[in-house]
């Protein structure tokens, strides 16, 4: 098959998000000035950089009663975020994260997790987390939306610290299946992360 229009590709939902899969999540905590809490998760994320290391990730769309989303927002006003990285058992805490709430409603609290004291930034990162990103926004890239009423935004940070739980640290390496990492792919579906295997590059 073949489709060059979102809104004609003749299946049950758009593959699209199905087929660039799987994505990691970027759950982002970010706080407003009056030291407001937020929790949120993003599976248009991803490294950017490693020297020095930098992430982006996309908070699209409006708020269901309009405007940006509080992340958004939050991050704007700070200037600072944490990026929190989500493994399979922390997979219900994150989804209820998910959900449309007041601007009011703290969702560490909603989740059930607890926040952290990060050594960089004043925005706090979820303890239960198996590693955390604490990190300064660097630029915010606007970009084109075919919804009248949803914004495309890339936000970049660097990143100025990194947490990791001892627990996943093996003969001095990350090990991929202690930590479990949980990726989102299209639809409602999600993948946990139980196998890897090791392939060299040629020449070394």
């Amino acid at each position: 098959m073949f489709y060059d229009d979102p809104k004609n590709h003749k299946m049950r939902h758009n593959p699209f998000k199905a087929l660039v899969a799987p994505r990691p999540i970027a759950w982002v905590s970010s706080m407003d000035s009056n030291g407001l809490l937020n929790l949120a998760p993003f599976s248009y994320f991803n490294a950017v950089a490693d020297a020095p290391p930098m992430v982006f990730f996309s908070p699209n769309g409006p708020r269901p009663a309009g405007g940006a989303k509080d992340t958004l927002n939050n991050i704007e006003e700070t200037n600072e975020f944490v990026v929190n990285l989500c493994s399979w058992e922390l997979r219900d805490a994150m989804n209820k994260s998910s959900a449309s709430v007041d601007p009011d409603v703290d969702e560490f609290a909603l989740a059930g997790v607890t926040p952290a004291d990060c050594v960089h930034v004043k925005v706090p990162r979820v303890k239960e987390a198996p590693a955390s990103l604490e990190c300064k926004f660097l630029t915010r890239i606007s970009m084109p939306s075919s919804n009248p009423i949803s914004r495309n935004n890339m936000i970049i940070g660097e990143v100025v610290g990194v947490h990791i739980d001892d627990r996943i640290i093996e003969d001095g390496m990350v090990n991929t299946t202690a930590y479990h990492p949980l990726a989102r792919h299209g639809y409602m579906d999600y993948s946990a992360t139980e196998n890897v295997f090791e392939m060299m590059r040629p020449g070394g």
